[in-house]
């Protein structure tokens, strides 16, 4: 069934909202993702910050040039679906990422970093995807700062004991 003129005025103009509010954007293929599976995916986005929103390639792409964004979705193969994302971009790329690991029919295909102006390929996302969180890093960090310190007292508490 096609899509009347005012409804697609009405998909425009909730994308072209939403782009505007959006820091990010990563789009996705969900052709083999059930209904129940995607809702689980929306609610995760929506406590990660970020909404998945299906809209046509071609009206996503007119979105885009209207806000300045020379980007063509319309070269992705099948259906497109577009995380808008509003928070940090790597805690809703880790849960698109973790729901692309368990859910084979869902693949990354790239996304758009509406703040530079960059495009940023399916690898690059799911790399960043991969990258454990900020507290686990922020421990590793501390960790290795610490490790000389723990060493070096080590080595004087032993000398002590010898004296």
């Amino acid at each position: 069934m096609a899509i009347t003129r005012a409804k697609k005025e009405e998909i425009y103009g909730e994308g072209s909202e939403k782009v505007s509010q959006s820091r990010f954007l990563i789009f996705a293929d969900f052709a083999g993702v059930g209904v129940t599976e995607l809702q689980g995916l929306r609610r995760g986005l929506t406590e990660a910050g970020a909404k998945f929103k299906v809209i046509k390639k071609r009206i996503l792409r007119l979105v885009l040039r209207e806000k300045g964004f020379d980007f063509d979705p319309v070269k992705f193969e099948g259906q497109v679906g577009t995380v808008f994302g509003t928070d940090e971009l790597e805690n809703v790329i880790a849960s698109v990422y973790k729901f692309s690991k368990d859910n084979e029919g869902f693949k990354i295909l790239g996304g758009l970093d509406l703040g530079n102006k960059e495009e940023l390929s399916a690898e690059k996302v799911i790399a960043i995807g991969k990258l454990p969180g900020r507290e686990v890093l922020l421990a590793q960090l501390v960790g290795t700062m610490i490790a000389p310190v723990k060493k070096l007292m080590y080595v004087l508490d032993t000398l002590s004991k010898r004296s």
